[in-house]
């Protein structure tokens, strides 16, 4: 199945002959991994993808979350998919080994992601969204908010969310509009 989300042999090529990521092991922020670490990461992410997020993909399209004035309500599949996902620890794949990370190198997290993404956008976005918020309160925020919020974002218990908001539009991206 994973094969039919995304090809691993151009993948592998991207990263092994094109950009080669492997050489980033010589700098010290990497010098604990190598080719094999990179590979089991990204054979656990397309396993995941195809186990637990591809499978529910038309199904939580034709379900989307429901707020009923006090709680979120989401198809069962999308929180176990979720679950999975934070026990492998790829929410902190590219973080500092100090805050639980596994201070991989941004781009192989990036390639690990495509899985995700090409299995369920939908689903995706939840843990995505989350890494975007850890990273901006691990750049800017105090330990006491890295504490309280960072750190269950790490462990699944808590998701960030985008919060966007434009003059003429609040938060409707279908209604903003630019101009050159």
């Amino acid at each position: 199945m994973s094969e039919q989300l995304l090809s691993r042999r151009d993948l592998d090529f991207l990263l092994y002959e094109w950009l080669d990521v492997e050489s980033l092991t010589q700098r010290p922020r990497y010098a604990e991994h190598a080719r094999d670490t990179f590979d089991a990461v990204l054979d656990l992410s397309a396993e995941i993808a195809a186990k637990h997020f591809a499978p529910h993909n038309k199904k939580a399209d034709a379900n989307e979350p429901q707020f009923d004035g006090e709680r979120v309500s989401i198809i069962p599949e999308v929180g176990e998919a979720l679950a999975v996902f934070a026990k492998s620890g790829l929410i902190a794949s590219s973080m500092d080994n100090e805050v639980g990370g596994m201070q991989l190198p941004a781009v192989l997290t990036n390639a690990c992601f495509a899985w995700f993404q090409a299995a369920n956008v939908g689903t995706s976005g939840y843990p995505f969204l989350t890494v975007a918020n850890a990273n901006l309160l691990l750049t800017y925020g105090s330990e006491q908010q890295i504490d309280a919020y960072v750190r269950p974002m790490i462990e699944g218990r808590f998701f960030g969310t985008m919060c966007l908001s434009e003059p003429q539009a609040g938060s409707s991206l279908a209604d903003i509009t630019t101009r050159a």
